[in-house]
């Protein structure tokens, strides 16, 4: 079994960071970590309050994890500001983990800023140099490149701007365009497009977490990233067509939808 670590806020509703992440992780066969780098009030309508957590705990975290198990992959979510990105860098340098994938979770749904603007600069220059992967949104990547994006042609050259900010690899997501879901991969020399049928729920509580943690349990169990994105793409496609029920806004996905049925519960 692979190992496989999240580095992420914690939200307490159960549907998205690191308890999507983990969730995510067992589902495709992984052995799941966290390193908790803010705690997060949140339910599936808003955001109450974010604490961070501070320098020493996140690298003490981050330590405890590499001092004692292989990791194969990690995954960063949301990382808020300055101080905790620098963190994450300073270890990463360190430890040089084999693949990183960078969900550069920004906005929560509710709008609520969950990274703070001043960062971006500090994301751009200590966080997407060592990562393998990154997986902005739209409006996550409108940020990060300071363009507007309406086509799928305005995704590609997103994309393609990323990748000059230094990450390896660029998945642009296409989920808050009309039509079929179609995301965008690009890996320096070649685009790719990976389209899903769109499915019709509000319950979409965490989809980003998720899929960059399926990706992230993909690359780790050996597949290439072409098709770790598409059986991620699956895979989350099916959590959502399933997802659950459960709070008064969006609700999670549904990571354990195949062991459910499986086991006769859904």
């Amino acid at each position: 079994m692979k190992n496989c670590l999240s580095i992420a806020g914690s939200d307490c509703s159960g549907g998205a960071g690191i308890q999507a992440d983990i969730k995510t992780f067992s589902a495709l066969g992984c052995f799941g970590m966290s390193v908790i780098v803010a705690v997060v009030a949140e339910n599936t309508s808003r955001v109450i309050s974010i604490q961070n957590v501070t320098q020493k705990v996140i690298k003490d975290q981050i330590d405890a994890v590499f001092e004692d198990i292989e990791v194969d992959a990690v995954k960063i979510g949301m990382l808020s500001g300055i101080e905790t990105m620098k963190a994450v860098a300073e270890k990463l340098r360190e430890y040089k983990p084999k693949i990183t994938v960078f969900d550069p979770v920004i906005i929560a749904k509710d709008g609520s800023l969950l990274m703070q603007l001043d960062a971006l600069d500090t994301l751009k220059k200590e966080i997407l140099p060592f990562s393998f992967l990154i997986t902005p949104n739209i409006p996550e990547a409108e940020t990060i490149t300071g363009m507007d994006i309406k086509t799928v042609s305005d995704m590609k050259a997103a994309a393609k701007i990323i990748y000059q900010l230094g990450a390896k690899n660029v998945l642009v997501k296409g989920g808050h365009l009309s039509g079929d879901a179609v995301d965008i991969l690009f890996d320096g020399k070649k685009v790719d497009s990976f389209s899903n049928e769109r499915i019709n729920t509000k319950n979409t509580h965490g989809t980003g977490c998720t899929l960059s943690s399926a990706i992230t349990a993909n690359l780790a169990n050996g597949m290439e990233l072409a098709k770790a994105v598409e059986e991620a793409k699956k895979y989350v496609t099916l959590a959502i067509k399933y997802s659950l029920n459960i709070g008064k806004g969006h609700g999670p996905t549904n990571h354990f939808y195949e062991l459910y049925k499986t086991k006769g519960i859904i």
